[in-house]
């Protein structure tokens, strides 16, 4: 299973919901891949990437003229330090090299790429930049399913429809097995009432809402300073136990079968 984390505004959390779902997935015994394709690398940085070493940009860049079998996806991975969890780190060369692989039309290659790795990897999760570009649709194209994170103000609800438009296109132009897995209402404050209505609306558009609704806390700034997901951090903070309702709504199998979050075990 394959999931997209992709909003094209930025500030709703994208690489903090990657990360956080990405560890749990880890800590319950599934070997998971993070994916970093966001220039900024926030979610390398936040699983303690050393910011030295093979990237993702160097592995798309071996794809630029490379005419034999796509390079050994493999030897581009970083092992963090949490069992279980490996990182596909991001680089600030994405920037550069964006304008020569959409020249070239590499869209695929990242896919290609999580194909080589075959059935390594249980799960894999993949942060994309804030705007829809080429290294958003190739995630895109990537991917089994979308998660949409939504941050409870009034612009991510302007921005709904035409993230909505831009997805259903990509879907049926290059992946018509993309799945809108839900939408993470993410900055929710339960005593606020534009919250409470803007999350009504989107229900009212029959867009798929995740019951498990996530708060915000100092917790999650000091985990990305300390460069420890929130599981591993505060095992049992109100925030992390929002995040592992949130995993356990996505893959209730696995949570039926015993896979639990590191604290519960």
């Amino acid at each position: 299973m394959r999931r997209v984390v992709f909003n094209q505004k930025g500030g709703v959390g994208k690489s903090s919901i990657s990360v956080n779902l990405a560890a749990i997935s880890a800590a319950a015994g599934l070997k998971t891949l993070l994916v970093d394709l966001d220039v900024q690398g926030n979610s390398s940085h936040y699983l303690g990437w050393p910011g030295s070493g093979p990237t993702v940009a160097d592995l798309l860049k071996r794809t630029v003229g490379w005419f034999g079998s796509l390079p050994p996806a493999g030897e581009y991975l970083y092992e963090t330090p949490w069992p279980d969890l490996d990182l596909l780190p991001a680089s600030e060369a994405l920037a550069p090299l964006e304008r020569e692989l959409e020249m070239r039309y590499k869209i695929f290659k990242l896919r290609d790429a999580l194909d080589q790795l075959g059935e390594a990897y249980d799960r894999v999760y993949i942060d994309t930049p804030p705007n829809f570009n080429f290294y958003s649709k190739a995630a895109l194209i990537a991917a089994d399913s979308v998660l949409i994170p939504f941050d409870c103000d009034g612009f991510s609800a302007q921005a709904i429809t035409r993230l909505m438009d831009n997805l259903l296109e990509l879907k049926g132009d290059h992946n018509p097995e993309l799945a809108l897995e839900g939408v993470v209402v993410n900055q929710f404050n339960p005593q606020a009432r534009l919250p409470r209505a803007l999350v009504a609306d989107l229900a009212d558009q029959e867009l798929p809402v995740m019951s498990s609704y996530l708060g915000s806390s100092v917790k999650m700034r000091e985990s990305h300073q300390a460069q420890t997901p929130l599981c591993h951090f505060a095992p049992r903070h109100k925030l992390t136990a929002q995040f592992q309702a949130l995993w356990a709504e996505l893959e209730p199998e696995a949570a039926l079968a015993g896979g639990e979050p590191l604290q519960h075990r």
